[in-house]
């Protein structure tokens, strides 16, 4: 299958148990997209599933575009509309495509496993993230 297909300007946060950070784009990064911090220079970029287990790491989604060095919210927990169509009660993951979300099902083995959180409805997230932190098997 492929990454969930997104309509940017539907992405929007949710109503209850809502977390945000703001944070500074090292690159360019569109709402909707997962993001890691890097700890080199400190700024967010696209998260990417076989890139490495520091660019699996999502601290959070993309609420709001950023140009390289703009500025970004980003949402680290709570329901968030990804502007897509979602499966109700089905598990979502970082991608191996910079910046995308996928089902548990297109990873493979070497690919770094980053669970963002389970739809509650066809339109919103349970943003839940939790790093495995080594490449599946």
């Amino acid at each position: 299958m492929a990454d969930i297909s997104k309509t940017l300007a539907n992405v929007t946060m949710g109503e209850e148990g809502i977390q945000f950070i703001i944070g500074q784009a090292g690159a360019s990064v569109s709402q909707g997209e997962p993001v890691y911090l890097a700890s080199g220079d400190g700024k967010y970029y696209k998260t990417d599933a076989n890139d490495g287990v520091a660019k699996a790491a999502a601290v959070g989604i993309a609420l709001v575009p950023a140009a390289t060095n703009g500025f970004l919210i980003i949402q680290t927990a709570g329901l968030i509309n990804l502007g897509a169509t979602l499966v109700t009660g089905t598990s979502y993951y970082v991608s191996t495509t910079a910046g995308g979300i996928c089902l548990e099902s297109d990873l493979a083995s070497g690919h770094f496993t980053t669970f963002l959180g389970i739809a509650t409805s066809t339109s919103l997230l349970e943003l839940d993230i939790v790093v495995g932190g080594v490449a599946r098997a």
